[in-house]
């Protein structure tokens, strides 16, 4: 079994797991971010010839992430589809049973992909507060009017972390906290689904061979002088 990475934010206790999801301890919450279903279908309804698989493994690494973890509830914080183009009746099918098959609660917090989706016993939900959490899908500045701060949790970029060496270079998924907006971006969960490399501004976690590596980024290269 691979290894979570403990995290601590003020009093919330989050695990960040090497199959690119979140585990909070309070409450035994998994959230995943990201899965894009339905992609390869819509991409081939635009005459792009991907094949049809990858839903059947992004489904079927969350069912068995579920069964190691054994939630109480599942969030999905954004674009669990990923186009209307996309829904298929086996992808429907699936879908309407998910609750059952993973032995616990499902939310849906609805994304820019999943717009005018509908699936049925499973409403899209708006951004919300989680304890000392918000949980939206796009970073988010949690209401003011909350009587504490909160941490974003949110989706939507895909971060990927970049390695330097020599003449090379890697990228990665990565969780990636912005501490100026107190904010934590998880990396996408789908198979089909490609990233953003983030920048000086977050720390980064990097997701490799079934490990979470805490992961310093270079600073950015400072400006040289204009001769004069």
């Amino acid at each position: 079994m691979s290894d979570p990475f403990l995290w601590r934010w003020k009093q919330e206790r989050l695990c960040f797991l090497p199959e690119r999801a979140l585990w909070r301890e309070e409450g035994s919450i998994l959230m995943v971010a990201d899965l894009h279903l339905g992609k390869a279908e819509c991409f081939q309804a635009h005459g792009i010839p991907l094949p049809s698989d990858g839903d059947a493994g992004t489904l079927n690494r969350l069912l068995a992430l579920c069964h190691r973890w054994r939630p109480n509830r599942l969030v999905i914080l954004g674009d669990l589809i990923h186009s209307r183009l996309g829904m298929t009746n086996k992808l429907r099918d699936v879908l309407k049973v998910l609750p059952e098959l993973i032995h616990a609660e499902v939310d849906w917090i609805g994304g820019n992909h999943d717009r005018r989706s509908w699936l049925e016993g499973l409403p899209q939900q708006a951004a919300q507060p989680m304890g000392g959490l918000w949980l939206s899908h796009e970073p988010e500045t949690p209401p003011p009017d909350t009587d504490q701060p909160l941490l974003n949790i949110c989706g939507h970029i895909h971060p990927m972390g970049r390695i330097h060496g020599g003449c090379d270079h890697l990228r990665l998924p990565c969780f990636a906290y912005e501490p100026d907006n107190e904010r934590l971006i998880i990396p996408a969960f789908g198979e089909l689904t490609g990233g953003h490399d983030c920048d000086h501004r977050y720390r980064q976690w990097l997701v490799a061979d079934d490990t979470i590596v805490p992961w310093l980024s270079p600073t950015p290269p400072k400006r040289a002088k204009a001769s004069a």
